[in-house]
Order: C-alpha cells, then sequence, then structure tokens
C-alpha cells in the first residue's frame, strides 16, 4: 500500500479540499496531536473557506523525538483526521485529509533551518502548545544556545533573529497564539520573553519592537483529541487505500476564544467562514464557562454515578437519572451564577450533553475521579458559593455532589504503595482513590466518623478549600 501522498490522494480521486502550495503563514511550536486536530485543522479550514492561503511548519519541541517528525515529512505534511462524536442527536465520524502543514524541523537537529523561517517576510502567525510546564523561564537558557532548552527561550531567540533581519520595520512582528493550558497564557510567556531579553542584555530597541510590533494572545482552546487510533489503523487505511503513519482523531466539538484586538479576525478572515473561533477583549468569561460547566458538570456527578455502579461517562448520558441529575445542576445551580449572555450558556450546555454521549470515546469515570479535591474546589465551589450569593441557600445538586465526594474518599480502607493511592471497595470490586498524599492520609485518619459527621468535618477544613465552607452547603 502506497504512503499518503498528493499523488496517492490524485489516483485514488480524492475530491476533498487540498492546498498544495502556498507561502509558511505559521509557526508552529509543537507537533502533537493536539494542535493538528485543532490549530492545523482550522488553518486548512480557514484556506478553503475564507481564502487565508498559508501553510504551517511545525517545529518539533523535545529532542529525540524523530518518528513523528519523519512521518509528517515523509507524507509532506498530509494526514486524515476523524472527528467523531454525536451532534444534533446523531452519530457522526467526519473525515478530512488536512493538507495546511509543510513540514517538520527538528530545532535540536537543525537549528539554522529554525531560525531561517525569521527571513520569511510571509510569516505571521506564532502558534504553541508545550504542555503546562512549557511556559516557564529557566535561567541556564542562554542566547548562544542552539537552541535554548526552554521554549520562552527559543521564542525569544527567534524573535531576535526577526528584529535583526528586519531592522524593527513595522508589520513584521508576529501575532502569538499560546494555547498552553494555563491561566493567562499568553501574557505569562512574554512575561518570560521580557526576563530573557533583560537577562541577555539585549537591548531597548528590541524590547519596545517586541511590545509594540507582536501581540502575545491568550486564548482558551477546547477540543478532546484522541489521536492516534492505533486498534483501527489498519482498518483505516485499508478503505482508505493509502498508508497513513500519523491518523489523528478527536471530537467534533471544538471552540478557540483568542484574546485580542479584532485585526486578528480580519487577518485570519473570520468573518468569511463560521468556524467556532472568535477574538474578544477577555477571555475569561469564556474560560469560567468552560470550567464550570463543562469541567463542573464531570465533577459533580462522576464520584457519585461511579459509587452507583456506572463506569463510562457514556453510560451515565443514556441514564435518565444521571443525566437529569447533571443537567439540572448546569442549568438551574451553575448557569444563573454566570455572566455570559444566558442563550449563549445554554447552547454550550447542550453541547456538553452531546460531548458526553460520544460513543466514540470510552471516558472512565475513575480517569475523572484523580485530584477531586482541588478539581472539586476550582470547578464546583465558585457555583457553590455564587449560588449562595444570588439565592441565600445552598444549592442542592452541588452540596449532594461534594456529600458523594467524601463518600467516595472514605471508602478508603488501606494504603497502596505500588500506586499511592487508597484501595477502596464497591461492593465486591476494588477502586483506587487517587490524590495528594496529604488529602488521602487526611481521609484515612477520619474515615471512621459517621458519614454526616465526615461531610462537616471535611466542609470545615480550610486547607482543602481555603475556608470554613459549611455554610454554604
Amino acid at each position: 500500500m502506497e504512503r499518503l501522498s498528493y499523488v496517492t490522494l490524485e489516483k485514488a480521486g480524492y475530491d476533498g479540499y487540498l492546498l498544495k502550495s502556498a507561502p509558511e503563514r505559521v509557526l508552529q511550536f509543537g507537533e502533537g496531536n493536539f494542535l493538528r486536530a485543532f490549530v492545523d485543522y482550522f488553518i486548512d479550514r480557514l484556506n478553503e473557506e475564507a481564502g487565508f492561503n498559508g501553510k504551517v511548519c511545525l517545529l518539533q519541541p523535545i529532542p529525540g523525538a524523530d518518528a513523528l517528525r519523519d512521518a509528517i515529512n515523509a507524507q509532506n505534511g498530509l494526514y486524515t483526521l476523524y472527528l467523531r462524536g454525536f451532534e444534533g442527536g446523531k452519530k457522526v465520524n467526519a473525515k478530512r485529509v488536512i493538507s495546511s502543514v509543510s513540514r517538520c524541523i527538528n530545532p535540536y537537529v537543525d537549528f539554522k533551518a529554525f531560525l531561517a523561517n525569521a527571513s520569511n517576510p510571509d510569516l505571521r502567525f506564532i502558534v504553541s502548545n508545550t504542555t503546562e510546564a512549557g511556559i516557564a523561564y529557566d535561567p541556564a537558557c542562554r542566547l548562544e544556545d542552539a537552541p535554548p532548552s526552554s521554549f520562552p527561550a527559543k521564542l525569544t531567540r527567534f524573535l531576535y533573529e526577526r528584529f535583526r533581519l528586519f531592522g524593527g520595520e513595522k508589520g513584521k512582528g508576529f501575532i502569538i497564539l499560546s494555547c498552553e493550558l494555563i491561566d493567562h497564557n499568553g501574557r505569562e510567556l512574554k512575561k518570560c520573553v521580557e526576563r530573557y531579553i533583560s537577562d541577555w542584555a539585549l537591548g531597548e530597541d528590541f524590547a519596545r519592537w517586541v511590545d509594540g510590533e507582536n501581540v502575545f494572545c491568550s486564548t482558551l482552546v477546547d477540543r478532546i483529541v484522541t489521536g492516534f487510533p492505533r486498534a483501527e489503523a489498519a482498518s483505516i487505511n485499508e478503505a482508505n487505500g493509502y498508508e497513513d503513519d500519523v491518523i489523528d482523531t478527536g471530537e467534533c466539538f471544538g471552540f478557540w476564544v483568542i484574546e485580542g484586538p479584532q485585526s486578528i479576525a480580519a487577518e485570519l478572515g473570520l468573518d468569511k467562514t463560521d468556524l467556532p473561533i472568535i477574538v474578544v477583549d477577555d477571555h475569561t468569561p469564556y474560560k469560567q464557562r468552560k470550567v464550570r460547566i463543562l469541567n463542573g458538570a464531570h465533577t459533580s456527578f462522576v464520584l457519585g454515578a461511579y459509587l452507583k455502579g456506572f463506569n463510562i461517562v457514556r453510560d451515565c448520558m443514556n441514564d435518565d437519572g444521571v443525566r437529569g441529575f447533571m443537567e439540572d445542576t448546569i442549568y438551574n445551580e451553575i448557569i444563573p451564577t454566570l455572566d455570559l449572555p444566558e442563550a449563549d450558556l445554554k447552547d454550550f450546555a447542550h453541547a456538553v450533553t452531546e460531548r458526553f454521549k460520544n460513543p466514540f470515546i470510552d471516558h472512565r469515570l475513575l480517569d475523572i475521579s484523580l485530584n477531586s479535591v482541588s478539581k472539586w474546589r476550582a470547578r464546583c465551589l465558585p457555583s457553590v458559593k455564587g449560588y449562595f450569593a444570588k439565592f441565600g441557600r445552598p444549592a442542592k445538586n452541588l452540596s449532594s455532589s461534594f456529600r458523594s465526594l467524601v463518600e467516595f474518599y472514605s471508602r478508603g480502607e488501606r494504603w497502596n504503595e505500588a500506586h499511592n493511592a487508597l484501595e477502596a471497595k464497591r461492593g465486591d470490586e476494588t477502586y483506587l482513590v487517587r490524590d495528594d498524599a496529604k488529602v488521602l492520609e487526611w481521609f484515612l485518619a477520619n474515615r471512621a466518623l459517621p458519614l454526616d459527621e465526615l461531610v462537616a468535618k471535611c466542609a470545615a477544613n480550610a486547607d482543602f478549600w481555603g475556608e470554613d465552607i459549611r455554610a454554604y452547603l
């Protein structure tokens, strides 16, 4: 079977959209599954629908992971993406060959090829997803490193090369779109770059150019990406009639919020398409919506559902009782505490239910249960306090979810050294309660208390919640 290429697709009579040549307008730190199923998919759609006419040059963010780079380059940057899920009450499995990627560079092997991108006058966007730990200042990085180890240091070195080549010329800066899952990712990235500028003594002219000609955008990204479908790859390739070593899969839902000036929307051509990408002055209300509704829904029902015998999120959504509890929590206890327009919040909530029904993702409740104490504090407690402030009474379902959390943890009977977890029982089954050691030690020490007393004592534990929360429950 031939490898995926433009020639292979032509032979197979592929009639989907393909962009064979275009200038590289996007430099992307990261070649992994998420960015290829999210950003590069959106660029591919913008090429087709909005005339963006741009290719994405990928950068391998860490050394020694050459197999993926080699596979991407061997396929001319092409790969098959499947977006699968449940939409409008129907099962969806949409295939698209992505042609927005031009190549992948390993800067640890070819640093000159990495820096050469700075001389490209068409380059305008820089995208990154270097994990939550990627946006961090490393004082060991030096300007002369080839390359510096940290992502912010690499970016600073690249920006300095751009400045050196174009002399601070207007319009040669970048729109920098950080996709890392940390608060105010763009802002934090800029702080790191500014520290390198100072530490490396790169000069006031360069500092002014970075500040004035480059836009560091904080963004919110939302799509579950399931990556290479290892168990299905052979059958998928057989059906397609070509060998694709970098197939990618993700859910249908996708939403990208970019914090920045509206000129970014114009440069991307968002007015010419209905893609779920918005440019706003402040992305935090949308992050709050995601954390409180999507993540809060997960955290509020999964532990109680697990104790009732459920194992998979999708199965919970097929049960009237569990789904009803979740939807009542979202619509009547969470949404009333949020500031975005009610219609937007309800649309997002409806999408959440459909996402949880995804027939292609077996999302285990026990996987979601990891670190539930800190999750409940971040995802549910703000809604609990907001509801109490607005209505003067506890939120019934969210209070019930707190009780389920305590019961889930309190069933831990003994320490499992191999997994740094507590062994607990659900009927005849053993499950692991996984959290910070201090949290687990507290529950193990207090597990003999009657459940009502344990719930009250847990709620009073300011180390867990930042305050005594008994009054809200």
